[in-house]
């Protein structure tokens, strides 16, 4: 449990660092544009790969189970879950009525995408790690607004780009599904 916490601070410090824009400042005036964001990505990869490494450890030996959701969780979090993969495809630079509707679509799609695994594991190690992102994903969305964001601009009317947003999202959707037990390990449909 130990390395999916340490994966989970450094992975969300790396990206809460964007939100204290004077620290970023700092780090951006001591190591220059290229430099801090050499040392983002690094310190985002160690992050992501101790977060898989000590799931996955936590999975194989210190298993605790809090609660058991219900079943009607799981279907919930499926439909939840073509919503986070349509959040996602609409980050592209296209304009769409989707994209101008989220504002900002991967904080969107982090926070259903969290959501959504928080309703169907009742592990201690799913819910540390789904609420950290849950949380993360609140928190930066509040920040984001207090800086005056606004995020993508509103669109009127159904347009290309909401097309595009529909079905790539929902082919990743799709893809996801089977993928899960190979990428994962865990089968969404055997459930």
């Amino acid at each position: 449990m130990i390395v999916l916490i340490l994966g989970i601070v450094i992975f969300l410090g790396a990206h809460t660092l964007p939100m204290l824009r004077s620290a970023r400042g700092g780090w951006v005036a001591r190591l220059g544009e290229g430099g801090y964001k050499g040392l983002f990505s690094v310190a985002s990869v160690i992050g992501f790969v101790l977060i898989c490494w000590g799931f996955s450890l936590y999975r194989a030996q210190n298993w605790v189970q809090v609660w058991y959701p219900p079943e009607w969780t799981r279907h919930l979090t499926f439909l939840l879950m073509w919503f986070a993969f349509v959040s996602l495809a609409a980050m592209g630079k296209r304009p769409s009525r989707i994209r101008g509707w989220l504002r900002h679509p991967m904080l969107v799609a982090i926070k259903i995408w969290a959501l959504a695994h928080l309703l169907v594991n009742g592990d201690l190690g799913g819910m540390i790690l789904f609420g950290s992102f849950l949380a993360w994903a609140v928190f930066d969305r509040i920040s984001v607004k207090r800086r005056g964001d606004v995020g993508a601009a509103r669109v009127s009317g159904f347009t290309g780009g909401d097309g595009i947003v529909l079905v790539a999202g929902t082919i990743a959707y799709v893809a996801m599904i089977f993928l899960h037990p190979y990428l994962i390990g865990v089968s969404v449909l055997a459930m």
